[in-house]
């Protein structure tokens, strides 16, 4: 059983930079692929950027490929995403979610555990 938590989230300008953290519990956290997901109102939950258990693999959306980037502290237990150069469109509930599964992970459908989320948003 993995327990996610997100943090971080907040109201930036666009152009600007924001970083959201996924604290997790329960000792099997570094088995996981750790991913991030957004859906703003309206609209599907899209995949934004995945992580690998040991971070050797890297995924990430075309739409925030060279701005966005996700790391992970198996130690603390913590995966990060680092925004920047943030659009209006960014503007979302971001959630992360733990996958074991081997595929690659960018449908929501592999993920088996979720986080309640935390809102961005950027303004104009």
């Amino acid at each position: 059983q993995v327990q996610l938590v997100e943090s971080g989230g907040g109201l930036v300008q666009a152009g600007g930079s924001l970083s959201v953290s996924c604290a997790a519990s329960g000792r099997t956290f570094s088995s996981y692929t750790i991913g991030w997901f957004r859906q703003a109102p309206g609209k599907e939950r899209e995949f934004v950027e995945a992580i690998s258990w040991n971070g050797d693999r890297i995924y990430y959306a075309d739409s925030v490929k060279g701005r966005f980037t996700i790391s992970r502290d198996n130690v603390k237990n913590t995966v990060y995403l680092q925004m920047n150069s943030l659009k209006p469109e960014d503007t979302a509930l971001y959630y992360c979610a733990a996958t074991r599964s081997g595929s690659a992970p960018y449908n929501s459908y592999d993920y088996d555990y979720w986080g309640q989320g935390t809102q961005v948003t950027v303004s104009s």
